[in-house]
Parts: structure tokens; C-alpha cells; sequence
């Protein structure tokens, strides 16, 4: 179960009507990173869309939900949810989703490692192949800010993940992505999902597009991942992911509503 606190009723900036993009980000002992990452979503999104900012708060112990609440009081697009037991990253994502207004979704890491400058950019992308089955704009990090451990790391992961799956992105691990949060709202759930966002939005009979984006060292706090325990949990779940792709037939069948035949008094 969630409970909500929202400040500020509207995304849009005003005037009461959705806003076209939700940015989601996920949390969990970020005090020293939401406010200046909040702050930078402001203004790379200011007078390019109206939008919403929603973030997530994984049970965190520490000063980030009162340091979000602090801001929201001069910004009304930001909005923060807060999870009554920790429900991890992709948990976090997906409260996110459910609770935004938004048509769009543009997520990111609450590390401040993901640039919120780089949103413009796949936003404009993604207006600029509209109807060309394109279902995702997925980040891919240029000049990674990791030490060289787990540089190699999602090296290898990024690899074997890639080559199981053949999804053509060699970077799911990066936080930012943008798709509609329609498509998202169909996908198989489950834990860890996040880094299985392309290859199930292709299991949908959508296209996944990279771009480019930036990547910073970690602003502040501690990184919540491991090397092992990401390895192997993503072997586990790469082959949950193939079950999932090998029984997609019909997963993305589309559908109109047949019109009734006038009966014979012509009514």
C-alpha cells in the first residue's frame, strides 16, 4: 500500500490540465541529491513542456523526504509519494507511473548521475518519430563516471544481456528512458524490471530508439548496489525475461470495435 503527499494539485504550472510529461525519479537515502536534482529538472523543462515531478521515496531513514518537502513549497509541479515499506527500484518506478498524470514518462536515477539536460533531448526525439512505432527512448550513457570495477561490470552484463535477449541496446542499465505511460501500464511486472524496460517494450511489437546522453559521478550518499548481487540476479531474471518473449505471441495484437449492422427494420 502507498500514501500519497503532493504538493502542489497541478503538473502543468496553473491551469489544472495534465501535464504532457511526468518526470518519475526513485529514492532511497538521496538527501544530499533530490533537492539540486529537482531543481534541475525545473529548468531544463521549463517552456519546453508542461510537466510533473514525482518522486518516489523507498522508505528512506534519512532527511530526503523533509528536504523534498522543503522545496515543494515554492515548486507546485513537484509532486512526493511515499512508499509505507521499501518496495526497491522498479517498485519505486512503478508507483511513479501509477500515480502520474502525465501521457509521457521520463524516468531517472535519484543519484544525480542522469543529467535531467538530456530530457529535452529525447522528448524532441521522440515528437520528431511519432507514428513510427517507436515506444521507447532509452539514454545511453557516454564517458560512464563509475570506477573501472563496475565499469567492467555492466560491461559484461550489458553483453550477455544484449546477446540472450538480442533487445539491440547495449546500455539498459542507464536510468534515463522516455515512453508513454500507457505502454508502460502493459507490461509484465516484476522485481527488477527496470533493466528489462527495452526487451519488454519490444515484446510489445514497439520500437526502442537510443540517444546519447550525459553521466556524472554520484552527487552524494552511498551507491545501493553490488557487483555480485546484481550478477546474479540478472541471470535469473534474463531467463524469466526470455519465458516472457518466447510466449509474446498476441501480446501486442491491436483491435478496433466492430460497428452493429442495422437489424432488418433498418433501426
Amino acid at each position: 500500500m502507498q500514501s500519497n503527499t503532493a504538493t502542489g494539485g497541478n503538473g502543468a504550472g496553473g491551469n489544472g490540465s495534465a501535464p504532457e510529461i511526468a518526470v518519475v525519479v526513485p529514492a532511497l537515502n538521496e538527501q544530499e541529491n533530490v533537492v539540486p536534482l529537482a531543481r534541475e529538472i525545473v529548468s531544463a523543462l521549463d517552456g519546453v513542456a508542461g510537466f510533473e515531478i514525482i518522486f518516489v521515496d523507498d522508505g528512506s531513514d534519512d532527511e530526503t523526504v523533509p528536504r523534498l518537502k522543503a522545496f515543494g513549497r515554492e515548486e507546485p509541479r513537484l509532486r512526493i509519494v511515499c512508499h509505507e515499506r521499501r518496495a526497491g527500484q522498479s517498485g519505486a518506478i512503478r508507483t511513479g507511473i501509477r500515480a502520474a498524470r502525465a501521457g509521457l514518462i521520463a524516468t531517472l536515477d535519484g543519484d544525480g548521475q542522469n543529467d535531467p539536460a538530456d530530457i529535452p533531448a529525447l522528448l524532441a526525439r521522440y515528437r520528431a518519430l511519432e507514428g513510427q512505432n517507436v515506444g521507447m527512448i532509452a539514454g545511453e550513457r557516454r564517458k560512464r563516471q563509475d570506477n573501472a570495477l563496475r565499469r567492467l561490470s555492466s560491461r559484461i552484463a550489458n553483453g550477455v544481456r544484449s546477446s540472450l535477449l538480442n533487445d539491440g541496446v547495449m546500455d539498459t542499465g542507464c536510468g534515463l528512458k522516455l515512453f508513454p505511460r500507457s505502454l508502460y501500464l502493459d507490461l509484465p511486472y516484476f522485481d527488477h524490471q527496470h533493466r528489462f524496460l527495452p526487451a519488454l517494450v519490444q515484446r510489445q511489437g514497439q520500437r526502442v530508439v537510443t540517444e546519447k546522453v550525459n553521466h556524472r559521478p554520484r552527487g552524494g550518499g552511498r551507491s545501493k548496489y553490488g557487483v555480485m548481487n546484481r550478477l546474479w540476479v540478472g541471470i535469473v531474471d534474463i531467463c524469466g525475461v526470455l519465458w516472457l518473449k518466447r510466449r509474446a505471441r498476441g501480446a501486442a495484437v491491436s483491435f478496433y470495435e466492430c460497428a452493429m449492422e442495422a437489424d432488418r427494420d433498418g433501426h
